[in-house]
């Protein structure tokens, strides 16, 4: 590495991103809120040239997270992206005990609401796992497929890295998420029709969304003053820290 690039990183290592913790929180609270209100709801629509499709809830806005994620490491690289990703998986874990000890907990005399509490939050333990495991691979692929794309493209062609690291990335968690919570209750033709169609609706998702992608990276980078390339980046997954 020359003098130059070493002042390179340096600078950038002291550098106060403004926007950051905001990114971060958005990422994390889209997490939460698509997985607690989302999760819970099957939805059913009837779609022209579809037919009717009945869907979880939680894939309008499920997605959103992969959009931020790139974000993430598009403006601010694939080590701040990953420590976000560790962040969303503890605070997955933190909401799934949370939701165990509320529901456990006796309700009050005449309380008329604990049906419906567990209703809502008492998911059954495979499908909490089947969600925070395929959200911390997916989400780590996503991240690495953008981080290495942009340097083969150089920057360019911002659509064709957040388009592919989405396919990758969904496809990962698809692949852990629906076998994982399902296999065994639904059949295998059942769960590979829900996790293929599921699969392609978050990718299609990301492309209709890809206008607001363009918008919110250019600002950020002129907001934050700095375009970060991986090169030399540690990729090891396990890894909190940037």
């Amino acid at each position: 590495m020359t003098e130059a690039s070493l002042k390179s990183v340096r600078a950038l290592d002291v550098h106060q991103f403004r926007n950051f913790d905001i990114v971060m929180a958005a990422f994390v609270a889209i997490l939460l809120l698509s997985n607690v209100i989302g999760a819970a709801k099957l939805a059913q629509l009837d779609l022209p040239l579809w037919g009717t499709a009945v869907f979880g809830a939680g894939i309008l806005f499920f997605p959103v997270s992969y959009v931020i994620g790139d974000v993430l490491t598009e403006v601010y690289g694939y080590a701040r992206a990953r420590r976000c990703i560790w962040v969303g998986f503890g605070a997955l874990i933190f909401m799934a005990f949370m939701s165990w000890v509320v529901v456990a907990l006796p309700p009050a005399d005449g309380w008329p609401n604990q049906a419906a509490y567990e209703a809502v939050f008492g998911q059954v333990w495979r499908i909490v796992v089947a969600s925070i495991l395929g959200f911390w691979a997916g989400e780590l692929v996503n991240s690495f497929v953008l981080a290495k794309m942009k340097i083969l493209t150089k920057g360019k062609y911002l659509w064709s890295r957040t388009i592919s690291s989405t396919f990758f990335g969904q496809a990962v968690d698809s692949l852990i998420f629906y076998p994982v919570a399902f296999l065994g209750i639904w059949t295998t033709e059942q769960v590979i029709t829900v996790m293929i169609t599921n699969w392609l609706l978050k990718v299609l998702w990301e492309v209709v969304l890809t206008p607001v992608t363009y918008v919110v990276v250019g600002t950020l980078k002129k907001r934050e003053g700095v375009d970060i390339y991986d090169d030399g980046t540690d990729f090891t997954p396990f890894k909190a820290s940037t």
